[in-house]
């Protein structure tokens, strides 16, 4: 079974900084376009970066500019979201989704689980 596997969520005072990663298990998977997504209760999600064209195209929620970098491991099947100076107001459950092809060649569209940032005193 295919999935995306998320890490690197957890508590952290404001200023600090946390890494997400997102990495494809079960199957050979070549990411063309990523993007992390959070939600907070009772809100609706909002896309916060995106990468496609291999990393040629990025694109940033405008809150987030500066402070947060996402990008692709070294492997097709990796991608990043290097978190810095946080804020009280990113607290979120943060959701990568990712498109790709298969080994053999078929389109996929796969979503994780979600990691959750809490970022307070």
């Amino acid at each position: 079974q295919v999935q995306l596997v998320e890490s690197g969520g957890g508590f952290v005072q404001p200023g600090g900084s946390l890494r997400l990663s997102c990495i494809v298990s079960g199957s050979i998977f070549s990411i063309n376009t990523a993007g992390w997504y959070r939600q907070v209760s009772g809100k609706e999600h909002e896309l916060v970066a995106r990468v496609i064209n291999g990393g040629g195209t990025i694109y940033y929620k405008d809150s987030v500019k500066g402070r947060f970098t996402i990008s692709r491991g070294n492997a097709k099947n990796t991608v990043y979201l290097q978190m810095n100076s946080l804020k009280p107001e990113d607290t979120a459950v943060y959701v990568c989704g990712a498109d790709g092809y298969d080994d053999r060649d078929t389109y996929l569209r796969l979503w994780g689980q979600g990691t959750l940032v809490t970022v307070s005193s």
